[in-house]
Order: structure tokens, then C-alpha cells, then sequence
């Protein structure tokens, strides 16, 4: 059975969830991945009213759409971030409030947390989201980094998430962080570093998204590999980086998505330089069943057109593993 091919809602906030969901239907889209911002899905609205989870099936099914999936990007991101005055662009109202760092990161871990009871209210088994970091400042180390700094970034981070994750497990729900620059985890090593720091606990586990490795020069397939138990979700999203050296590094140089001197930019699934057939091989090799959930950005394409083919692009790659191996009529058992 092919995997659901869903949409990710965060870049389509700006428009009302039934306008979407009627546009993602004619798309050709299985389902939606609800981002918890703009209308699509409101914790607070899940967790006060009892026929809010109902009416949001409701509005999907009227479109012939499901939902395995809600994310909360923009609230985790700052549970664990030195908070400045970019985050109360992202955050709602009663989670920046006065903006008192410590309150925010304390009302946005409260907020995560309600997420996770507002997902089993909805009746999903996973939120994707962010983390943040204390010391992604701390990435490039110059001046040096002292012994400890970055252990005690980690440490501030299973001290902050373990409470959330608490929740989680009550709920019945996992946690599924997009490995990403800016979060405690950015790629293998780092990956590994969280579920650590976490004594490996069964609530929190990965949001697989190819595009924020392959431009780094992590091994994206191999990530999948590498943890065969933690892939609870998967983004298909696509990203162009450069075969020549270009003005703009893999730190961006300040420059805009969209400028011609940047070393990578994201584009829309399937042309860019994401290998997706080994992607779905290795998502084979685990046993990955869930949805295959795209995330939409390109600065140089219109993003109808773009949804439509990425749609289409998905459903086209994915494939099943074989039920016997190729060469098994061969065999002399078959024969016997």
C-alpha cells in the first residue's frame, strides 16, 4: 500500500485551512500535516472546545483528506533559544507576553506540552517541531568554546524537554524534532548527541527532512540508517546546492533566499539535488509506513504550480518494498 502523500500546512498559513484544503484535494493530495498557526489547527481551541478536533476532520473529509500529523515549529523553537525580539514575530501573544526570555521559554515548553494533549484530542500520533538551542551561537568555535559549554547546552536541553516529553508519554504521543540548523540537533552527530542527552527515551524521536543535510554535507540517506527507530515522520522537501564555489557559503552570507550568489537554495520537490530514489529505498529499509509529508519552499516558482507537481513528483517516486526477493522463483524451494 503506498504511502499517504500529505502537505505541510506552515507555509500556507496565510490562507484559510478550507480554502487549502479544497486546492490540495484538487492537487491530488492524500492528507494534511495541520501547522499550528493561522487558522489550520489551534491548540487552545483543541484543548477548550469539544467539537474542535471533530470539525477539523470534518473540514478535511469534505474534501476527501485525512491528517496523521500537527506541527509546532514556531512554539519549540523557543523552549530551549537565547530569546530575542525575532521570536515575537513567530510566537502567539500569551507565549511571548512580556518577553521576558525566561517566562517565554517557560509559557512556550507550557504551550508544546498542551500540543501533545491537543494531538491525542485530534487523534494523531505525532507533532513535528523545533527545539531551539542555548548554544547554537556557539557553533563555529572562535573564540574557543570552554570545556563544558556545550555539554551544559545539552544539559539545559534534557533539563527543559524531559518535563514536555512527560507529557508526551501520558498522552501517548511522540515528539518528532526536523534535525535543522538552529535546533540541538543539525545533523548525525549532533542527532545523536540529543537522544543521548535524553537517556534515549521512546518520546522523542525525528522529523526526517533531506534538505536541511544534503546542503551541509551531511549524508542524508545514511541519517535514515542510522536511526531505523526514530524516523517517526518524514518531510520530502528539496534543496539546490551550487557545483562551484559561489559568494554566498553554506553559512548564507546574509543574502535572501532567491539570490543568485547563494551557494544553495530550497526548491520545489524534484528539482533540486535530493536523491529521492535512495531516500524511499532506505525508508523501505526501516519499515517507514507513515506519510510522506511535502514541505513546499521555493522562492522561484509559484507555489500552486509547485504544490501540484510536488504532489505528483512524490506519489511517482514512492514505491513498496518487494514481499519476496526478485530472483526467488528460482529458488529450489519454490521449485520443490
Amino acid at each position: 500500500m503506498a504511502r499517504p502523500v500529505t502537505l505541510f500546512t506552515g507555509q500556507w498559513a496565510d490562507m484559510p485551512l478550507e480554502t487549502l484544503a479544497e486546492k490540495a484535494s484538487e492537487w491530488g493530495y492524500d492528507g494534511l500535516e495541520l501547522a499550528c498557526w493561522g487558522d489550520h489547527f489551534e491548540v487552545d481551541k483543541a484543548l477548550a472546545d469539544d467539537g474542535y478536533c471533530q470539525g477539523r476532520h470534518d473540514l478535511l473529509a469534505k474534501y476527501g483528506l485525512k491528517v496523521w500529523a500537527i506541527s509546532n515549529h514556531l512554539v519549540g523553537q523557543a523552549v530551549c533559544d537565547l530569546i530575542d525580539e525575532r521570536h515575537e514575530a513567530i510566537l502567539p501573544p500569551h507565549v511571548w507576553g512580556d518577553g521576558d526570555p525566561e517566562g517565554v521559554r517557560t509559557r512556550a515548553a507550557a504551550e508544546l506540552a498542551n500540543t501533545a494533549r491537543a494531538a491525542a484530542r485530534l487523534g494523531v500520533p505525532v507533532v513535528n517541531g523545533f527545539t531551539g538551542s542555548s548554544i547554537w551561537h556557539l557553533l563555529y568555535s572562535f573564540p574557543p568554546n570552554k570545556p563544558g559549554m556545550i555539554d551544559r547546552g545539552y544539559e539545559d536541553f534534557a533539563n527543559r524537554f524531559n518535563p514536555i516529553l512527560d507529557v508526551f508519554d501520558e498522552e501517548g504521543i511522540r515528539f518528532a524534532l526536523e534535525v535543522h540548523p538552529t535546533e540541538i540537533a543539525f545533523d548525525i552527530a549532533s542527532a545523536r548527541r540529543a537522544l543521548d542527552a535524553l537517556g534515549n527515551r521512546e518520546a522523542f524521536g525525528f522529523n526526517y527532512d533531506p534538505s536541511h543535510l544534503g546542503y551541509q554535507g551531511v549524508d542524508y540517506v545514511r541519517f535514515i540508517d542510522a536511526f531505523p527507530d526514530r524516523i517517526y515522520h518524514a518531510h520530502i522537501k528539496d534543496v539546490w546546492w551550487s557545483e562551484t564555489p559561489a559568494a554566498g557559503g553554506v553559512f548564507g552570507g546574509h543574502l535572501d533566499f532567491g539570490h543568485p550568489d547563494r551557494y544553495w537554495d530550497f526548491r520545489s520537490v524534484g528539482r533540486g539535488a535530493i536523491n529521492f530514489e535512495e531516500i524511499i529505498r532506505a525508508l523501505n529499509r526501516i519499515g517507514y509506513q507513515g506519510p510522506l509529508s511535502i514541505e513546499w519552499e521555493d522562492s522561484g516558482m509559484e507555489r500552486e504550480q509547485g504544490a501540484a507537481e510536488a504532489c505528483a513528483f512524490t506519489k511517482d517516486i514512492d514505491f513498496e518494498q518487494p514481499g519476496a526477493a526478485f530472483d526467488s522463483a528460482f529458488s529450489k524451494d519454490e521449485q520443490a
